[in-house]
């Protein structure tokens, strides 16, 4: 992999104050070369994907780590939670900074098992595919996307993209093994069909036994033609031709593995019409292009989902930009029982900043009349931005700006 990515100085940095490191995220978005990159000679890197070594991690953990000793890369750590308490012990008695740099891709085992053991000792970090200024090569350039009317005053950090060029990448998705493929194209289906099929026989039987995998496939199918969507788990229910428990257990098992994320409503007990219903976001568009079945860039940016997945698209982005620098973004929606909606709010230091997604090059006053919607919350409103296709950042209000998608 000849990119860098922007948490790499993150994880270094913050490792110096702890003992035990854990970066979480979905299977293939590069969490291990990373760590094997970072660590170079002075750690031992170890995967649980490895039977043998998961075996002994399970049935002997004291030995694993007496044969594993820190400074120690280990890789998918959620296969043998039995290694928590005596890296707990491990790191109680050696009392140093950065012992153990852990990865997994299973957030329900690893935060059950750390929060049982390992509180107070490991720093967590969230990882993405890569954002779109890691595929340019300026990644130092991601910085957490807060609105302002002082970015219409930056330079671009990139040349514009076209719409066909923008939906290229949407289609494409950000995982590194196609980015650094020279034949993306020709290796985008290979990839593709490899990764479901491992997700479901792999995590998905082995975690929650699940023997229904075409079923589970279908739904994952049904998931992702309603990204952007509110959850409705009595059609997701139907459409699969299964009971509303399992819906409901199904969708938590794609959040707790990384494949999407569910997006909360912002409310308050000052409005009460304001729903509490989640939306729910794949975190790789190529993966949920690809589960719709797009064929090509030209045919998702000319369908009737295109801006749902550019909308897609932006929260994954905007959310790397806190995830891959340590930080968490306070972000949620706005949507009442009038259905008036604002696709993004962003809550910092009891501000509020309203974000509209929109498939234009032309942002006009109808693109973010939403955004008085949320004085409702009684809370100062920061600058606006409409995130659309118009070739740089500029000021189109007072308080208001629109932002290239690919400038967050």
């Amino acid at each position: 992999m000849e990119f860098e990515r922007t948490i790499e100085p993150v994880i270094e940095r913050i490792s110096k104050g702890f003992p035990v490191l854990l970066l979480t995220g979905m299977r293939q978005i590069g969490k291990s070369w990373i760590m094997e990159h970072l660590g170079g000679k002075s750690r031992k890197y170890v995967s649980l994907d490895d039977l043998k070594a998961r075996a002994l991690a399970k049935s002997d953990p004291q030995r694993f780590i007496e044969e594993n000793p820190p400074p120690v890369i280990i890789d998918e750590v959620q296969y043998a939670p039995e290694l928590f308490t005596y890296i707990k012990i491990y790191a109680d008695k050696n009392r140093k900074e950065g012992l153990f740099w852990l990865t997994g891709s299973q957030k329900y085992h690893l935060m059950k098992g750390i929060r049982e053991s390992l509180a107070g000792r490991v720093a967590i970090l969230n990882m993405l595919g890569f954002s779109y200024k890691e595929i340019i090569k300026k990644p130092k350039e991601s910085v957490p996307f807060l609105p302002s009317l002082d970015l219409a005053k930056k330079n671009p950090s990139s040349k514009p993209l076209t719409s066909p060029e923008l939906f290229q990448k949407v289609w494409q998705g950000s995982f590194p093994r196609i980015i650094t493929n020279k034949n993306a194209m020709e290796a985008r289906k290979i990839f593709y069909d490899s990764y479901i099929q491992t997700y479901i026989e792999r995590d998905v039987k082995d975690f929650y036994n699940i023997d229904n995998a075409l079923n589970f496939y279908n739904f994952l199918v049904a998931v992702s033609a309603r990204t952007g969507q509110l959850v409705n788990y009595s059609d997701l229910a139907r459409d699969v031709h299964i009971d509303l428990r399992t819906a409901k257990l199904w969708l938590e098992i794609l959040e707790r593995s990384g494949i999407v994320q569910l997006l909360y409503p912002y409310s308050s007990n000052i409005a009460k019409r304001t729903i509490k219903t989640p939306k729910l976001y794949f975190l790789d568009t190529g993966l949920a292009s690809y589960l719709c079945s797009w064929d090509s860039a030209d045919a998702l940016r000319n369908g009737a989902q295109s801006g749902a997945m550019l909308e897609t698209y932006a929260f994954a982005e905007i959310l790397k930009s806190y995830w891959h620098n340590g930080d968490k973004p306070n972000i949620y929606f706005y949507r009442d029982t009038d259905q008036k909606e604002v696709d993004f709010v962003i809550e910092r230091n009891m501000t509020l900043y309203p974000i509209e997604v929109k498939k234009t090059a032309n942002p006009g006053s109808d693109d973010y009349k939403s955004f008085n919607n949320i004085s409702v919350f009684k809370k100062p409103i920061g600058t606006g931005t409409v995130i659309c296709l118009y070739g740089k950042t500029a000021s189109i209000d007072k308080n208001v700006i629109s932002v290239p998608i690919w400038e967050i």
